[in-house]
């Protein structure tokens, strides 16, 4: 068997050499179809990790309050079409009432901002500035050294203080230490107290320089408004996420005074409602890419048809002395049936290769940590297999259907 197998390989790669255009163009078409599956299953692979590693750091009970819902309807902006564009802002009051509830750990406010952040001769324009309550440590639970997160007093007095992330700490102090320096945001000097470990992600977008700051202390000092504050809630050990909903639901309702009739004017936002708008958004993208680089596999098993066929009708001599030396049908579409696989097979290394090169190329110029994960390459030889044998079975039937003595006239 194995003897057959090599015999078969050799010869396949003995008809490459002969034929290196027709070859090459097949094996291209092959190549470019595993290139695209491997591609992007190491692009979803990576974010499906980021994305995993966000939720993880939230907590898996903690949900989230928000002025407006996932929503991607198509809206004119009068709020006709969507109603929830009337959706009030969360209030203050509102905030302290919620954490007022004997179910509720935590409950905290967040405001995204931004502002031109500087030191000295350095200048980062647009960073991203996240202000939370006094809660962001136990909501976020970031890495916090050195230094330390700030306190519910700096907090409440709107202090000019500010924890940045690493690559923040990297950009303006380069290796010096950035504790008790201060940054300039839009101007306006901000004591650096700590610095924390950034879980960047392709949906909080990716590893790039961030600021937190108390909620008070970005209205105060740098103009943000609390138009679009956002609530992260975290239940008490023992209490479930669902009974915490409700719990939240009935009380902002009760306080905005709406009927049982009426819809929410808020949003409630579950880690699993993240992960189902993540999943469909993402999943038609990966189908759409699977069907593309589909495409490629069928432009290369019609390459294999075509090269074997012409190989078939090139070698019709040598099938007869084959025949004619005692080699049976099977023998001769076994033959075929290798050469064809071993075709697409080397299209599938050389885009498993190209594959891997692109995922470290995308896991080095972007937010995404793409990797390629082992079913992919399974995957990508599973389907040079079946290409190959698929394509390949028309070519090799015929060669095994010749008659050996009208295949030994053959000039």
């Amino acid at each position: 068997m194995f003897t057959t197998i090599a015999e078969g390989v050799l010869i396949a790669v003995s008809s490459l050499r002969a034929n290196r255009v027709r070859a090459a163009l097949t094996i291209m078409g092959v190549a470019i179809g595993v290139f695209v599956v491997v591609l992007i299953a190491a692009a979803v692979h990576g974010i499906n990790m980021s994305v995993a590693k966000e939720f993880e750091s939230a907590g898996p009970t903690t949900f989230f309050v928000s002025r407006y819902p996932i929503s991607f309807e198509n809206c004119d902006g009068s709020g006709d079409t969507c109603a929830w564009l009337r959706n009030p802002p969360i209030r203050v009051n509102e905030v302290a009432a919620l954490q007022q509830l004997p179910e509720a750990q935590a409950v905290g406010m967040r405001v995204d901002w931004s502002a031109d952040a500087s030191f000295r001769n350095v200048r980062l324009q647009g960073t991203s500035i996240e202000a939370f309550s006094a809660e962001w440590p136990e909501l976020s639970a970031p890495e916090v050294w050195p230094g330390r997160a700030f306190t519910a007093s700096e907090a409440a007095s709107g202090a000019r203080v500010v924890v940045i992330n690493t690559k923040m700490a990297e950009q303006l102090f380069d290796e010096g230490d950035p504790l008790d320096r201060e940054i300039q945001f839009n101007g306006k000097p901000f004591r650096v107290i700590g610095v924390y470990k950034d879980v960047a992600s392709f949906l909080s977008g990716g590893d790039r320089p961030k600021a937190v700051m108390p909620v008070n202390t970005a209205v105060r000092h740098l103009g943000a408004r609390m138009n679009n504050v956002g609530l992260a809630v975290k239940p008490r050990a023992g209490v479930e996420r669902d009974v915490m909903v409700d719990q939240v639901t009935a009380t902002l309702r009760g306080l905005r005074g709406q009927r049982p009739a009426e819809e929410s004017s808020f949003a409630i936002i579950t880690q699993d409602k993240l992960l189902d708008t993540y999943n469909s958004i993402f999943g038609v993208f990966f189908l759409v890419m699977i069907a593309l680089s589909a495409v490629g596999l069928l432009v290369g098993g019609v390459g294999v048809v075509a090269i074997m066929m012409i190989s078939v009708t090139e070698r019709t001599r040598e099938i007869g002395v084959r025949k004619a030396l005692g080699a049976t049908r099977m023998i001769i579409l076994w033959q075929f049936l290798v050469e064809a696989i071993t075709l697409t097979g080397i299209g599938v290394v050389i885009g498993l290769v190209a594959g891997w090169a692109g995922a470290l190329a995308i896991r080095t110029f972007s937010p995404i940590a793409a990797s390629v994960p082992p079913l992919a390459v399974v995957a990508a030889l599973a389907a040079s297999v079946i290409t190959g044998v698929l394509f390949g079975m028309l070519p090799a039937l015929r060669a095994s259907r010749l008659d050996p003595v009208v295949a030994l006239r053959h000039e």
